[in-house]
């Protein structure tokens, strides 16, 4: 006989334990992705998810987490604090069992949560692991628990009450073990409190508070309106359509959709979804529900009220997601995901359950809105004139290449490379016609194809389709590459698996480089995702003294040099431009593979690399001036 254990019930018992937690602190990128900045922040985000698991409950309402002067993370809640009865497999406290064993938690058995982020006890373990030391205090029947952790996860005495309360809730302190995070144990102010206030706008009704006490900052996020808030929010960079935002929410077979979505006049479709506040940037099948809805019955309600030409063809997805900003959150007490990272929703009975609730939104909000409806529906019809207006410019483009590997089709200005084989082969776009001649010079012939730019491409996000598709430069990118663009695209048919930008070290350089990664992610993101983007490092200095030569790329490597150098005399030069080198020194410190810095381009975050795109090359210069103001004191190496 079956027994379901009662939402409430959450005790000692709740508990699974799984397996142990060896091999955590050999290989951390196994759990948080990486020791450098994005595992350190994963670290808090394991804490948080376990507090917002609290909240989807319906036992938190608050959520502190705090940066302290020595850069400790404690996070606080007033949930129902972890349970610390003796648990019966482990026989030491269930307080002990989570914190030092993986893959214990309370998400395990569905009667504790109905659904959650991740798995109770993985993300505190793991933390717990690597962490310096870690404390945890618990507010639990009317008494205060204190343990505390060293040196990975070792607790130095057994769970012991200090004190009573008649609060509730759970609060973490941990340090980062500097031996595992090598690279930096210093917690950013603005990637955490950019997390939180997504999380605050995925649960409605939730406060969350971020403090920074190195600098005296804090700040506090609540919405009660949810994601249509966040919809509001992120809408504010672009100029909305004069038309309310459509939001629903409906629970069908304890899958909850909440929907939110509005226009604006831009031309990028942003489309924001998640599973359990779980960002999927890869969308799935939620995603795919909303689109067939939104076709589905944009169609049918222009079609009814004659709003469509007799000869015009019916609006594509493509043609009704133009210029919308949606953000699509489902709770799912089973997720089943594409991949270890989470990016991609599976669940085949999603798609039906978000048509369907997507579709009562929005053939509600078109009834009931005739005029605002028309507004949508004519810059749906705005989006069909332009994909028939840019569909020749695009073919002109496609069809200049009839075969990805027939070379006499190639931009003119393309110094290509002899082998075929797009898994060994690379392109360098390389800033001026100068250093295009001189990475000619000195590169590998077999492997390396060199393409020159001439001075900065279009800035792609404030640019409508014809005129992107009209840019030389684009035209050149778009037939080097051989996959295509657009509805064209095409992975498999990339015709280098490495595409290196290679810019000035200047101010310059970075905004060709940032032009270009703005091309990538909005014309060519999978290119991005299948990690084929990288950026040259050229030395900063050269230094030398006689024969004595060494190349330096940051100021640190200049120090240590000059620190290690026994000799008294020396001299040292400034790179500011690739066309100060020679062909020789390009090679030997840029192109060659066994000595050169590359920098994989990669994407933590699509909402947050969405909206940085927007903000920074977009047409309102009133976030991107705010951005600037806030980030300017973390930026380095600005040459005049």
């Amino acid at each position: 006989m079956s027994t379901i254990t009662p939402l409430n019930a959450y005790n000692a018992s709740s508990i699974q334990v799984l397996e142990g937690l060896e091999a955590v602190r050999k290989r951390p990128g196994m759990y948080i992705g990486s020791t450098a900045e994005r595992g350190l922040h994963h670290l808090v985000w394991e804490i948080v998810d376990n507090s917002i698991d609290e909240a989807l409950a319906g036992f938190c309402t608050k959520i502190i987490v705090i940066i302290t002067k020595n850069n400790e993370i404690i996070v606080k809640d007033n949930g129902r604090g972890i349970p610390t009865d003796i648990h019966p497999k482990t026989n030491i406290s269930t307080v002990e069992t989570v914190f030092t064993t993986l893959h214990a938690g309370g998400k395990f058995d569905n009667g504790s949560y109905k659904v959650s982020g991740g798995l109770h006890g993985v993300g505190a373990s793991v933390v717990n692991a690597l962490s310096k030391y870690l404390e945890v205090t618990i507010y639990r029947d009317g008494n205060v628990h204190f343990q505390r952790y060293v040196d990975g996860g070792n607790s130095e005495l057994p769970l012991a009450i200090i004190g009573k309360s008649d609060k509730t809730g759970t609060s973490v302190l941990f340090k980062p073990d500097e031996t595992i995070f090598t690279e930096t144990i210093t917690f950013s102010f603005i990637i955490i409190k950019t997390r939180l206030r997504q999380l605050a706008f995925l649960n409605k009704g939730l406060t969350i508070q971020v403090i920074d006490e190195r600098e005296n900052k804090e700040e506090t996020f609540y919405y009660e309106g949810g994601i249509k808030e966040y919809v509001s929010y992120l809408n504010e960079k672009f100029e909305p359509l004069k038309h309310e935002i459509i939001y629903g929410e409906l629970e069908i077979s304890n899958i909850n959709t909440e929907i939110a979505f509005q226009y604006n006049e831009s031309e990028e479709a942003q489309l924001f979804s998640f599973c359990n506040n779980i960002n999927t940037p890869e969308g799935g099948t939620h995603e795919d529900g909303f689109r067939l809805a939104l076709a589905r019955e944009l169609n049918a309600y222009a079609r009814k009220n004659n709003l469509l030409k007799s000869n015009e063809e019916a609006f594509t997805g493509d043609d009704v997601k133009e210029g919308i900003l949606a953000i699509i959150s489902i709770k799912h007490p089973n997720p089943q995901y594409e991949g270890q990272t989470k990016t991609k929703l599976g669940n085949s009975e999603v798609r039906k359950i978000v048509s369907g609730a997507a579709g009562k939104f929005i053939n509600k909000f078109l009834l009931e809105n005739p005029s605002e409806a028309k507004i949508i529906i004519n810059k749906v019809i705005l989006s069909v004139s332009a994909r028939l207006a840019s569909k020749k410019a695009r073919e002109n483009v496609m069809t200049a290449r009839k075969n990805p590997l027939q070379f006499s089709n190639l931009p003119g200005k393309l110094a290509d490379c002899s082998s075929k084989d797009p898994t060994k082969t690379e392109v360098f776009l390389v800033e001026g016609e100068s250093a295009g001649g001189t990475a000619k010079l000195g590169r590998s012939r077999e492997i390396q194809a060199i393409l020159p730019l001439r001075g900065k491409i279009i800035n792609v996000e404030k640019a409508r389709l014809l005129k992107v598709f009209a840019d030389e430069e684009i035209n050149n990118l778009i037939i080097s590459f051989g996959c295509g663009v657009g509805k064209e695209f095409n992975i498999a048919k990339t015709r280098y698996h490495k595409i290196v930008i290679m810019t000035d070290a200047d101010v310059d350089g970075s905004h060709i480089r940032t032009l270009l990664l703005t091309f990538f992610y909005r014309y060519m993101r999978p290119l991005i995702d299948a990690g084929y983007i990288y950026i040259a490092q050229p030395p900063l200095y050269k230094f030398y003294s006689g024969k004595f030569v060494k190349y330096a790329y940051s100021d640190q490597e200049l120090q240590d040099v000059k620190n290690n150098f026994t000799g008294t005399n020396y001299n040292i030069q400034r790179y500011k431009g690739l066309g100060e080198m020679n062909a020789t020194q390009l090679w030997e410190t840029t192109m060659n593979p066994e000595n050169r810095i590359l920098w994989k381009v990669s994407i933590d975050d699509a909402s947050e690399a969405d909206e940085t795109f927007s903000i920074l090359m977009g047409k309102d210069v009133f976030p991107r001036k705010e951005f600037i103001q806030e980030n300017a004191k973390y930026v380095k190496n600005i040459d005049a």
